[in-house]
């Protein structure tokens, strides 16, 4: 309860400090890669209960001559990659935090089809709300495994704590500042899951 609350009050008061760069992304990413601005996508959140995750859309529609979307590192350039390399495009899930569906620092909410491929050690990290950030993304983000990803988030959950959550949203500026562990050692973003062996 007390977390929830910590979350809202700070969300609303980042939201209001940040309003600037909300226009000045906005602006940006109208110019350059035009509409829409925000990208929504359905996520899996507390107890598996499907809800809209919201995030600056930082990649193009550019598709190919058989109107196949490009792959994920054509379509990621210029503006896009800048507002990815300063996490910039997480900024719209201060509203989520408002929304009472994430918190600050949890797992991170991943794809819904990804709910079958769990197994059950894995499907604890939704025994609490997903954060914008959390306990994988400090210790390698997308430079990980899933596997390893899946077993700091299970940490996470076993060991969570308003101290833990307090070093884990200081690990993640210092991250966010030097802008580390954006990609994995073979893609722009993360490959997708495909269940543990």
């Amino acid at each position: 309860m007390l977390k929830s609350i910590f979350d809202k009050l700070l969300a609303l008061f980042l939201i209001i400090l940040f309003s600037p760069i909300y226009i000045v992304v906005s602006i940006l990413i109208l110019l350059k890669m035009g509409r829409p601005i925000l990208f929504r996508q359905k996520r899996p959140g507390y107890k598996e209960k499907i809800f809209g995750i919201y995030k600056f859309r930082t990649m193009t529609n550019d598709k190919d001559e058989d109107g196949n979307l490009l792959p994920d590192e054509k379509r990621l350039v210029g503006i896009g990659k800048f507002i990815r390399s300063t996490s910039l495009d997480e900024l719209p899930q201060l509203f989520n935090v408002i929304k009472g569906e994430m918190s600050f620092v949890g797992p991170r909410p991943l794809l819904i089809e990804y709910l079958d491929l769990y197994n059950e050690t894995q499907k604890r990290r939704h025994d609490v709300k997903p954060g914008i950030t959390g306990w994988a993304q400090v210790n390698g983000r997308n430079a990980i495994s899933w596997e390893q990803k899946f077993d700091y988030d299970v940490w996470y959950v076993e060991n969570q704590s308003f101290a833990l959550d307090m070093k884990i949203l200081w690990m993640t500026f210092l991250k966010v500042v030097k802008r580390s562990d954006i990609s994995s050692s073979s893609s722009v973003t993360m490959e997708k899951f495909t269940g543990s062996k």
